[in-house]
């Protein structure tokens, strides 16, 4: 079955007061449980960048580590689900009820088939 990557970028949440967040936090683990008893959901999260580390580093082929993004303006991500459904339709119902839930626009990409990486 084909996976998906459903994703929104890191500051797509910044339009959001402070005091809805604990709302939001409620309502995107809501369709997380929702896709797990739906048996769809693989992993998801958000990804921190506000505890002190890094933003984001690189290792290049030859193991060499670059603190930030690669190039100029790449976009980061900021939380991301992956789910396993056999059609793109259902692929963007699901990114429809994160995106209610997150308060923005989530991105949906599918993963290239590959028989040795995917059970």
């Amino acid at each position: 079955m084909p996976r998906y990557l459903i994703s929104f970028e890191k500051g797509s949440m910044d339009h959001i007061p402070e005091e809805d967040f604990p709302e939001v936090g409620k309502a995107s683990h809501a369709v997380c449980q929702e896709a797990k008893d739906a048996g769809v959901f693989r992993f998801g999260g958000g990804l921190s960048y506000d505890d002190g580390d890094v933003e984001h580093a690189v290792v290049g082929t030859d193991g060499l580590v670059t603190d930030g993004p690669y190039l100029e303006g790449t976009e980061l991500i900021g939380g991301f689900m992956t789910v396993d459904v056999p059609t793109r339709e259902e692929a963007l119902a699901w990114a429809a009820k994160i995106a209610a839930a997150c308060r923005c626009p989530q991105d949906v990409r599918k993963f290239l088939h590959d028989p040795d990486l995917i059970e």
